[in-house]
């Protein structure tokens, strides 16, 4: 019996170690047991260390002084800053007076008839129909304001893309160096873009603007790069062979061949930028968004959504004319650019004539006060009036106390090098060391930037909103994966949900659950949900047929097919849509600290509102140092053999 069991004991090890996840926890545990018993020996309270973190409120205040105290005479700032300042009024200010120098008929007519040009007559009444309404709720001007920003920011954003895009799709050197750059401006929540600009350029319509164009460049940029490295190479062969100089051949082939992927670029970087744009009313942009701000300030939900009606029509206006010009849809010969223009000047002077550029006053719905009335019948009668099921504000309740405060007792009780030792351990799982390597730095810089109880709160809420959304995302994209039907009747749902910006989903949640860490959550979960469900049902619709087709020769059921075949060979496209909800959770449990989310988003909404620019800026980076670590732990890498790996 002895000689049986050595060897099976000797090849034991061996043989765990030849399985590349035991191993690599081995690793870490080899490691965390020579470094915990010295984390214990000098730092051994289970908070985070006092001795660890860097007090930077005073440097921070400090520099924020300067800044406040030279704004008007350094010369960075009157030969600098100021010049681009200035620039962006100008320009803000160009476009508005355009704007309302055309009139609510001529902006109307020259939006349908763009419409007309690239989707056909559809696409143009609905259009019209938009903005017609945006003005039947009174909410014109406004949603001039915004369009002016939009048409500022989405140029500029667009202008700054396609050079970076250039700059990358041509040079390989570059393309390394910009990866890592575009890749952490990507996972940043929308709240993190306000705090540098509002350090530099003050609240108004500049920082606005140009937080938007640091938001909305980089999607831009990356498909300008796709585009021009995804040209044919036969094509360019066929150009060279025939002399043409380099520039020639970017410009007469490399570009006309990414034409797909820079109008796609074009409709990604207007949602962003509308998006930034209305959270950006934070920061004085005015406009739509300071309307719904303020209306939320209030928890007056049907101002709110009075002016958010517009943002999403808007949205879905933008999206589908942008999308339309990418699939290069029906595009009538008898109208062309010069006629549009035309049609509008000749609209807008014959309203001028007769004095009605501004909407008419009689021709406005009121909506606020009939939805007020909906909402107090819902807070009477829905919130907790709901037999045996209880109302929203139980659910929201009943949330609270069974999921989100076990899960952030559960964090905050945790020694802290246990939580950077569960990030190590996960990160390094699914991708490299260096990946690990990365989790842990991002965890360990909010540790030292002195904000770890309210990162971990924050962390709680994400958890919980990722939870619910994959549960719903993964069970809905496999309903939409296995029926064509169910496919055809969320496509219209989800593509509303996916060109609504972030800020409108707070309106229905307040509405529904109040304030508090609930309704962030909630607003959250809604806004992830759509991403999810796409990814999942486009990633198992991709399995190989050939797969599924030798299950279904076996007698393999439905269920074992989805099970054993479907779900197995779409595992990357499950992690990318995990790692796609939680990127989408944490920019909107940041937002939520505007309705009561606490932790980290209020510390960043509280800074901005009361000019503590060091809590919003402390708490500002470590939202980008949390995003980090979470896309990490949550980002599939390529599984192939590595050095260190």
């Amino acid at each position: 019996m002895a000689t049986l069991t050595v060897p099976t004991s000797r090849t034991a090890i061996p043989g765990i170690l030849r399985n590349r996840a035991a191993a690599k926890l081995l690793a870490l545990a080899a490691f965390a047991a020579i470094l915990v018993p010295l984390a214990n020996s000098h730092w051994g309270s289970n908070t985070w260390p006092h001795t660890l973190t860097i007090d930077l409120s005073h440097p921070l205040a400090t520099a924020s002084n300067w800044v406040i105290d030279n704004r008007d005479t350094h010369p960075l700032f009157l030969y600098g800053f100021g010049y681009v300042s200035n620039a962006v009024v100008l320009a803000v200010r160009a476009v508005y007076l355009t704007l309302l120098a055309a009139g609510w008929t001529g902006v109307t007519a020259f939006g349908a008839l763009v419409a007309w040009r690239v989707a056909g007559v559809r696409l143009a009444a609905g259009t019209a129909l938009a903005f017609l309404t945006c003005g039947a709720l009174g909410m014109w001007v406004p949603t001039m304001q915004t369009l002016a920003l939009m048409v500022v920011a989405v140029l500029t954003s667009v202008a700054v893309g396609a050079l970076l895009g250039l700059a990358a799709g041509l040079s390989d050197r570059l393309d390394r160096a910009l990866r890592p750059v575009l890749d952490t401006m990507q996972v940043l929540p929308a709240f993190a873009y306000l705090l540098p600009v509002v350090l530099v350029f003050g609240i108004g319509v500049p920082a606005a603007v140009l937080a938007t164009v640091v938001y909305a460049a980089p999607p831009m940029a990356r498909l300008t790069a796709l585009g021009l490295r995804g040209a044919d190479p036969e094509v360019l062969e066929a150009v060279e062979s025939l002399g043409a100089t380099a520039r020639q051949r970017l410009l007469t082939a490399r570009i006309p061949l990414a034409r797909k992927e820079l109008l796609l670029g074009l409709n990604q970087t207007i949602m962003m930028a509308l998006s930034m744009a209305v959270i950006a009313s934070v920061i004085g942009a005015g406009g739509l968004g300071d309307r719904v701000y303020q209306a939320l300030a209030s928890v007056d939900v049907g101002a709110a959504l009075a002016a958010g009606i517009p943002i999403v029509l808007l949205a879905v206006v933008l999206d589908r004319v942008t999308a339309a010009a990418g699939e290069g849809g029906a595009r009538p010969r008898t109208i062309g650019w010069p006629y549009a223009l035309a049609v509008t000047v000749a609209v807008a002077l014959a309203t001028r004539l007769f004095g009605k550029l501004d909407w008419p006053s009689g021709w406005t719905l009121h909506i606020a006060e009939p939805v007020n009335r909906a909402v107090d019948w819902m807070t009477a009668h829905l919130y907790s009036g709901v037999p045996v099921v209880g109302g929203t504000a139980d659910w929201a309740g009943h949330f609270t106390t069974w999921i989100l405060d076990p899960v952030r007792g559960g964090l905050q009780w945790l020694p802290w090098w246990s939580v950077l030792l569960l990030v190590a351990g996960l990160a390094w799982l699914i991708g490299t060391w260096r990946t690990a390597l990365t989790a842990v730095l991002a965890m360990a810089a909010i540790g030292v930037l002195g904000v770890w109880e309210p990162s971990l709160d924050t962390l709680s809420q994400v958890l919980a909103a990722v939870a619910v959304t994959l549960v719903l995302g993964f069970a809905t994209g496999v309903a939409a994966a296995r029926s064509d039907r169910v496919e055809r009747a969320l496509r219209p749902v989800l593509d509303v949900f996916q060109t609504m910006p972030q800020f409108v989903y707070l309106i229905p949640v307040v509405a529904l659950f109040g304030v508090g860490r609930a309704p962030a959550v909630a607003a959250a979960v809604v806004y992830a949900l759509p991403a999810v469900v796409r990814i999942t049902a486009q990633g198992l619709r991709q399995v190989d047929p050939a797969a599924l087709e030798s299950a279904r020769s076996l007698g393999a059921t439905g269920r074992q097919q989805l099970w054993q075949i479907q779900l197995p060979l779409a595992r990357r496209s499950l992690l990318l849509a995990a790692n796609q909800g939680v990127v989408l959770v944490l920019a909107v449990v940041i937002i939520g600290g505007l309705v009561g989310g606490g932790a980290l988003g209020y510390d960043v909404a509280f800074g901005l509102a009361q000019g503590d620019l060091a809590t919003g800026l402390v708490a500002g980076a470590a939202i980008v140092c949390l995003g980090l670590m979470l896309d990490r732990v949550t980002q599939p890498t390529e599984r192939r053999a590595r050095k260190g790996a």
